[in-house]
């Protein structure tokens, strides 16, 4: 078996691409057709753990629930997670290789094609379709000599491409037409259509423009697909996405998230997020963190001590302090469990320099980063209640300490995590714990809210509706015809 694949690009970052390919990928599954996902490069510090033992983007993973199969490392090969301004971890086949600056890792072109199509045709054996998400624009020229998440994947694996614009930021049909004027002849050759995205209107209002592209390019358009209000309700890739999805509406729990440099696995927010009873802030730089905050939630970090510094020059610190000495609760989940110790040390220099620091001391633990990453899927229970919960853990730390003796996670081993001796501050490694439902609503209770949403049906709803909201708008089985 070796299935027909087709990629889409995007004249840009941010105009859709992830959520198109989710949207399609639920559609063709609707079909009956068995469905991968692929992006050869991700560049996001917002990773799952896969069943195999890896990560990949977590965009890939919300790809592979919309196509009904588990995620594997292989539908994201290559994934660079961000350290600092100019370097990155770097995953490859979801383990960690290292690390690299951004003009090192340029140079490595040759080196990580081959896993990259390796990777893509072991997905194209075992699909009738692979969809393929590309990373940013093919029309960034400059790349071109080292790309291998655009037109140089397309062309090493003969996969068309749907260039797909974003007509809600203006000027689409620049967009379009100015790639093509920029890209070579063959990079061209590979385009097989476009599609415009995010329209907010009467789509007949721009026939005229749809028209003008497919003129100007020679491109058939495969569709103008309407803004999607169910896109808030899908597990968020970018942090910069987190404020415009993160008001609820009313005066319930209120939960502040200080939105660090090197925030990652922020996908906890999400649950959080669809909850109508509870207030989730996230707390820009520059701006204090809100008196009156019920909870302030650390999430995790691509770079703790850089983040744990950042947060003092921000003033958070005070912040937090001063919110714990008036009885508010802290919860820190993995690099934000590390910065509430007493201490953290870098003594390989895992995330840069080999350094240490004293972190908020809210909790009675050091941590030591160590080279081998934890990556783990996890079932357990709430200590205490027992109440069932599902996490994962990807991490570089130990952390141990006397409030590790009040552990209040337990995933088969013993008491995970750590409280402090007043119980208003905790932390754990587990990430998606907010998933599972009768934890989160115990959770809420606790502060007398009631639960009042069903996390995981609620994505796969959404899923449903935007492949309904795509079959309508646009035509599937040209797309399918134009895969090969």
């Amino acid at each position: 078996m070796r299935g027909k694949a087709i990629m889409i690009q995007g004249t840009g970052t941010n105009t859709g691409k992830s959520m198109l390919v989710a949207g399609l990928a639920r559609a063709f599954a609707n079909r009956g057709l068995q469905v991968r996902p692929f992006k050869p490069q991700n560049m996001s510090n917002n990773a799952a753990v896969t069943p195999d033992g890896g990560e990949i983007g977590r965009a890939q993973a919300l790809q592979a629930l919309a196509a009904r199969v588990p995620p594997h490392v292989d539908m994201n090969p290559i994934l660079l997670k961000p350290q600092t301004s100019t370097g990155a971890q770097v995953i490859i086949q979801g383990q960690v290789a290292g690390t690299q600056e951004a003009r090192e890792f340029g140079r490595n072109r040759d080196a990580l094609m081959p896993r990259v199509l390796e990777s893509f045709e072991r997905m194209r054996a075992e699909a009738d379709l692979v969809l393929v998400e590309g990373a940013g624009s093919p029309a960034e020229t400059n790349l071109r000599a080292r790309d291998i998440a655009n037109m140089g994947f397309a062309r090493a694996a003969d996969v068309p491409v749907i260039l797909a614009g974003d007509i809600d930021r203006g000027g689409v049909i620049a967009q379009i037409v100015g790639t093509k004027t920029v890209l070579e002849p063959a990079d061209n050759a590979m385009i097989a259509g476009f599609a415009v995205n995010k329209f907010r209107g009467d789509v007949t209002l721009f026939d005229e423009g749809r028209d003008d592209i497919a003129a100007r390019t020679g491109w058939p358009c495969l569709g103008v697909v309407p803004w999607f209000d169910g896109a808030g309700k899908l597990p968020a890739e970018d942090v910069m996405d987190l404020p415009a999805r993160a008001a609820s509406g009313g005066r319930g729990l209120k939960v502040v998230v200080p939105r660090l440099p090197r925030i990652s696995n922020f996908d906890d927010l999400d649950p959080l997020a669809a909850e109508p009873g509870i207030e989730l802030c996230i707390a820009g730089p520059g701006n204090p963190l809100p008196l009156d905050a019920d909870v302030i939630l650390l999430t995790g970090s691509k770079a703790t001590l850089a983040d744990l510094a950042a947060l003092r020059a921000e003033g958070w610190d005070q912040d937090i302090l001063s919110h714990v000495r008036y009885g508010g609760q802290v919860l820190g989940l993995c690099g934000g469990y590390q910065i509430l110790g007493r201490q953290i040390s870098d003594p390989g220099g895992i995330e840069g320099p080999p350094a240490s620091a004293p972190g908020l001391g809210l909790l009675d633990v050091e941590t030591v980063l160590v080279p081998v990453k934890e990556l783990a899927l996890r079932e357990g229970v709430s200590t205490g209640d027992n109440i069932p919960l599902t996490g994962y853990e990807i991490h570089m730390g130990r952390t141990t300490g006397p409030d590790c003796a009040r552990g209040w996670l337990d995933f088969g081993k013993g008491p995970e995590g750590a409280v402090s001796a007043d119980g208003l501050v905790r932390g754990c490694y587990q990430h998606g714990i907010f998933s599972s439902d009768a934890f989160r609503a115990s959770w809420m209770k606790g502060f007398g809210q009631q639960s009042q949403a069903s996390y995981a049906a609620g994505v796969e709803e959404t899923l449903d509706a935007l492949a309904t909201h795509l079959e309508q708008c646009m035509d599937l089985d040209l797309l399918w015809r134009l895969a090969r």
